[in-house]
This record gives structure tokens, sequence and C-alpha cells, in this order.
């Protein structure tokens, strides 16, 4: 039987949720995911919990913070002024924003206050301080 390593090609069904079951993301009632393990296409600490699952292995994984997508850093809320956004950027509170950057990448932050010449925004990842619940049901492993 093939088991997950760290560098793994895993095809999977796997859910999301907070660790009181609101649901972020699933691929259970839809096509399964297709990742490349260690390529940051999977938060490393839930790569952490397929290491060493089999084919046909279907397990939940209630995780810390720390184990999931880290605590939240006070450090990654920054309040800028509105015209740094972009010209075609209509903020919504409770949202998220991208920015983009100089090297035609960008950034997603969630709009946590706004007045009328500046927003301030959370870079943190939207599950970041929460304890979350990892659902997986590994389908094949290369």
């Amino acid at each position: 039987m093939e088991h997950v390593s760290s560098t793994s090609l895993v095809t999977l069904h796997y859910r999301i949720s907070t660790a009181d079951n609101v649901e972020m993301v699933s691929t259970f009632a839809a096509t399964p995911a297709t990742l490349q393990l260690g390529n940051g296409e999977l938060a490393s600490g839930l790569e952490a919990c397929l290491a060493g699952l089999e084919v046909g292995e279907h397990r939940t994984f209630d995780l810390l913070p720390e184990q999931a997508f880290g605590v939240h850093n006070p450090k990654m809320v920054s309040r800028i002024p509105r015209d740094a956004l972009p010209p075609k950027a209509e903020p919504k509170l409770y949202e998220p924003v991208s920015l983009p950057t100089e090297d035609g990448t960008s950034y997603s932050a969630l709009v946590l206050e706004m007045d009328d010449t500046s927003v301030l925004l959370d870079f943190n990842h939207p599950l970041a301080g929460k304890k979350v619940r990892f659902e997986v049901k590994v389908i094949g492993v290369l």
C-alpha cells in the first residue's frame, strides 16, 4: 500500500472547517484535489497531518492555531490611506481586498475598519489564530 510522504503527489478529498464545524472549503462534493506536497500548495501544518497516511485512509485532525495557519500576528494589521488602494478597489467592511505589488503579485487583506481617509487591513490568513478541523480521504499517491 502506498503511503504519503513529504514530497508525494497526492490525490485526496479534504475539508477545512473551524473547530465548531463551520466549513471553509471542501472537495468532498466535487472533484478531488491533486496536490504536490512540499511546494506550498497546502499549509505545512496540514501537510504534516498527511505524512504516513495510506491510500483509502479517511481521517479527521483537530489542530491548534500554531499547527494549522499560525497565530494571529498583530504586526500584520496595518492602517493605510484610502488613496493607496488600487484605483478600482472598492473596499467593503469585513471583505477581502487585493493589493497588487510592484512585481506583479498581489496580497489579500481583510478590511477591518474604514473611514473617509484610511482603511485598517488584516494581512493574516483568515484562519490564523483559530482552531481548525482538517478532514482528509487519500485517494491516490505517486
